[in-house]
């Protein structure tokens, strides 16, 4: 082959790469479209419409993603860990507390309300520890614009929105079960001295029934805290 049929050669073959090139980078450009409509359209038809037990990804859906499979992970991990503490810690003392009807009650669930509201204790911690690790998560996310939107609606819809809702009303959620063991432990103290009459209770001198009152009344200062943790349980 003589030299000038290799730089004959060569001229055609470096428009061909050339173009070889931009079909390349448009494929890769196409891809990331596809992922990033398919993952929007998820966010908006399915995510945003699982209310707070939101659906794992199948292995179809995690290729169909790509690396935004990653950024649903962030929404996805915090839901699991609030639910898992919602459903271990919260709901117990709830359960608990919403079956005291009667004076007695106290004093036989006293036990039962006792074990349930050590868990308080923490929750607050670990709700507070899952939203921290999820908006340092979500600082770091690169999206763009039109995906951004929806990606921020989910967030606070899923993240945002249960953690502000639930941190403020487990302080006095946790002073209201205190100040029911507390009144168990008053009643249990009394012995046969009190007297239980269906939703009346009666004691055989002023100064008890003053004790017993008094701790009523501190039930009822937050009694408030009961309504609000039923309301978010039945968000759930």
């Amino acid at each position: 082959m003589t030299t000038g049929t290799i730089r004959s050669w060569t001229r055609l073959l470096t428009p061909f790469m050339a173009l070889l090139l931009v079909f390349q980078l448009a494929g890769c450009g196409d891809k990331e479209a596809d992922q990033r409509k398919a993952f929007t359209d998820f966010l908006q038809n399915t995510a945003m419409r699982s209310g707070s037990h939101l659906p794992a990804l199948s292995e179809d859906q995690k290729q169909r993603f790509g690396n935004y499979a990653g950024d649903y992970a962030i929404v996805y991990g915090f839901s699991q860990q609030l639910n898992n503490a919602v459903d271990n810690g919260l709901k117990p003392v709830v359960d608990e507390l919403s079956a005291i009807r009667t004076p007695q009650d106290y004093l036989t669930r006293r036990d039962a309300l006792r074990q349930a509201s050590g868990s308080l204790d923490t929750l607050t911690q670990q709700i507070e520890t899952a939203k921290n690790q999820a908006d340092s998560s979500k600082a770091g996310l690169k999206q763009p614009a039109e995906l951004k939107t929806v990606y921020d609606n989910f967030y606070s819809k899923a993240v945002t929105q249960p953690a502000t809702s639930l941190l403020p009303l487990l302080p006095a959620l946790q002073k209201l079960s205190q100040d029911a063991v507390q009144t168990g432990d008053f009643l249990q103290q009394q012995g046969s001295q009190v007297t239980f009459n269906g939703q009346t209770v009666q004691f055989p001198t002023q100064q008890q029934a003053t004790q017993y009152n008094t701790l009523m009344s501190n039930i009822s200062a937050n009694a408030h805290a009961l309504g609000q943790a039923q309301s978010a349980l039945r968000g759930q």
